[in-house]
């Protein structure tokens, strides 16, 4: 004695497959979306882990009013990869103690992370990485071994 026929079995898959595909429906629909803050934060992450690194200048630091009137702090900077100058910015709002924008000056060297195969997606500074350079370089002398006082090479 058959239990089912194929009619049954056809039936069954169809009901299955429908319901699945219903319940996807009202997940995709009823999920959360993340926020453009928190996909920022998702990119500065995977560009602090695997970024690469490359020498680069920072070129200003400017508090810009958005549409809601609160400020906005960005970083401007250039690098070069390839022979290919590259003009960014990063909005670093939300990161301002990471960055500290009123110790870092324009015209510094800063160091860049950027992703090999989209170079001008690049950060210079995140929650765990930062490649601004607070103070100028230090430019070390050779000390003046005739300066009295000072003992003089045999």
């Amino acid at each position: 004695m058959v239990l089912f026929n194929a009619k049954i079995w056809g039936t069954s898959a169809a009901v299955v497959v429908a319901a699945t595909a219903a319940a996807g429906a009202v997940w995709l629909i009823r999920r959360r979306r993340p926020t453009p803050d928190e996909v920022e934060l998702a990119r500065r992450q995977r560009l602090a882990e695997s970024g690469r690194l490359v020498d680069g200048m920072l070129l200003d630091v400017r508090e810009l009013p958005d549409e809601d009137g609160h400020i906005r702090t960005f970083l401007f900077y250039s690098y070069s990869i390839g022979g290919v100058e590259y003009e960014c910015s990063q909005d670093v709002t939300i990161i301002r103690e990471a960055a500290q924008p009123t110790q870092v000056r324009a015209g510094f060297p800063c160091s860049v992370r950027y992703l090999p195969g989209s170079p001008e997606n690049s950060i210079v500074v995140s929650e765990a990485w930062s490649g601004l350079r607070i103070d100028p370089p230090f430019l070390s002398q050779a000390p003046n071994l005739n300066k009295p006082g000072r003992l003089s090479a045999p």
